[in-house]
């Protein structure tokens, strides 16, 4: 607050982006905890950049700029050094040092999400207080990039109490202490996270005015909308698709859209069902699937029909390779599998989680019935579908997928490698299937450094992963939050859906 005095003596008291404001921002549901390392999640990850700090961070533009990191060096083709910033503490009121970087880094490695990302390193080395050199296994194309993932936590804090157990009550879980723009004042899971400004906060040039934010999970879209058309509420997101005309035409309310790279996609499980094992089959249920339909009626264009997991950003893309729909392909193929009469499967999909879910979900159960696939279906809220899929509990699964990292080998190498518990690999493969093809492509991709031949494994990945039909991809999904006008989201929001909240200015002032 010294700093916006002395802005406001300097410039006069028009400057609103130094009067306190408080929020409150309705979602579709909470983090499922406090520990930013026990689920690799989108809401998981937009809690970790509001409360606690990565080593690096995603600029709008899509390159990569210091957080706690200050500066990063090569110094040979598998160490990387990296200069800490010595000036941030903790909410605890510890210092942050190189210590807590090489207790992170730990603490993401044995991590049932993040391990897969943290396997390439093969140990981190204190240097002095600030500085720190990363060793991994080989060279590593996407080193910087896993460093976004890197929320430096509290050791002194956390130490002899940092056990990470996945929908499980650790002291991590519902205890805190980040380096971030806001610390935790109330949590009640399913109700409402509070959140305060950090006092001490290091980055003293952020323009971010937001002194008190409250998270609200909200499931139902039109109660979410309600809540901000009533002024109960000033940010909301997803806003559906069936209520963006009306959100359009509201005076003091505006629409933010962007193009994401989130693929959803649907998981069959070749473990679980042996018709499921047949490509025949497959192939039949993703070209009975029309992609392109549940984009206009479902999501009312909003959202763009995939062939493929690989967004256009990506290296993995392939231009020509669209979402196909056939249904009487779909019913050949039937036919020369052995399954013409068709059978019966199981489906879940979570009905708070993404975009018009549930309906999706719906939709692709009936186009299934056109090739006499019987589904069962059953939709559950977000935590209590995530531990389900995490049991397998179905034959058809639906899962999106946001690669963090910005390349498609995250995507591949999380949904599509084999499932191996010690590496982390495939802890998203709910298809629970292993096919050596995408095992090598994925390692091949992990160290190769020069980008046309990545790209060209990368696409090779891409192009099995369509013509075995080993998942079907339904969609990427948008970005849509819907504000008061006096929220200035579009300057905080990214490609990734990761507003960075502490940078937030609202231009009214107090909110009461």
């Amino acid at each position: 607050m010294l700093r916006c005095l002395l802005i406001l003596l300097g410039m006069g008291f028009s400057a609103f982006s130094c009067l306190a404001a408080d929020i409150r921002v309705a979602v579709d549901a909470d983090p499922i905890s406090l520990d930013p390392h026990e689920q690799l999640s989108e809401a998981g990850i937009q809690y970790s950049h509001t409360v606690f700090d990565p080593l690096v961070r995603w600029r709008q533009n899509g390159t990569l700029e210091p957080r706690l990191a200050q500066s990063w060096q090569m110094l040979d083709a598998n160490t990387m050094r990296v200069q800490l910033r010595n000036d941030v503490q903790f909410h605890s009121g510890n210092r942050m040092t190189a210590d807590d970087v090489l207790f992170t880094v730990a603490r993401l490695k044995g991590s049932v999400d993040f391990k897969a990302l943290f396997n390439v390193v093969q140990n981190v080395d204190k240097v002095d207080d600030y500085t720190v050199d990363i060793h991994t296994t080989h060279a590593y194309p996407l080193l910087l990039n896993i460093l976004a993932y890197v929320f430096v936590m509290d050791k002194g804090f956390y130490e002899g109490k940092a056990e990470i157990v996945k929908f499980g009550q650790t002291f991590a879980s519902s205890n805190v202490s980040g380096s971030g723009p806001f610390q935790v004042k109330e949590r009640i899971a399913g109700q409402r996270l509070v959140l305060e400004r950090n006092p001490n906060y290091w980055d003293q040039t952020s323009s971010g005015n937001v002194q008190r934010m409250e998270w609200l999970p909200i499931r139902s879209d039109s109660t979410r909308l309600a809540a901000l058309l009533t002024g109960g509420v000033d940010a909301i997101s997803p806003v559906a698709p069936i209520d963006i005309a009306r959100v359009q035409r509201t005076p003091d309310i505006q629409l933010l859209s962007m193009t994401g790279t989130r693929i959803v996609m649907l998981q069959l499980n070749q473990s679980r069902r042996k018709e499921l094992q047949h490509p025949k089959v497959r192939q039949a249920m993703s070209l009975a699937i029309n992609q392109s339909l549940i984009v206009e009626k479902i999501l009312r264009g909003y959202g763009e029909a995939a062939g493929q997991l690989s967004a256009t950003a990506f290296a993995g893309h392939i231009s020509d390779l669209m979402p196909q729909y056939d249904i009487e392909k779909a019913k050949q193929l039937m036919a020369e599998a052995g399954y013409q009469e068709g059978f019966r499967i199981t489906m879940m999909a979570p009905n708070n989680r993404y975009m018009s879910d549930e309906k999706v979900a719906q939709a692709a159960a009936a186009m299934l019935e056109k090739i006499n696939i019987k589904v069962d279906l059953k939709t559950f809220p977000k935590a209590q579908y995530f531990q389900l899929f995490d049991q397998r509990a179905a034959d058809v699964m639906m899962l999106g997928w946001q690669s963090d990292t910005f390349d498609s080998n995250n995507i591949f190498e999380f949904t599509l490698a084999c499932r191996d518990l010690k590496t982390g690999l495939g802890t998203y493969n709910a298809g629970e299937f292993c096919d050596p093809l995408i095992e090598q492509g994925v390692r091949l991709a992990n160290r190769e450094m020069q980008p046309k031949q990545r790209e060209r494994i990368l696409q090779g990945i891409e192009h099995h992963t369509a013509q075995e039909a080993l998942v079907i991809p339904l969609y990427w999904q948008p970005i849509i939050w819907a504000t008061k006008r006096s929220v200035q989201l579009e300057g905080v929001l990214n490609f990734l859906n990761f507003p960075y909240w502490g940078d937030l200015e609202v231009s009214e002032g107090i909110h009461g």
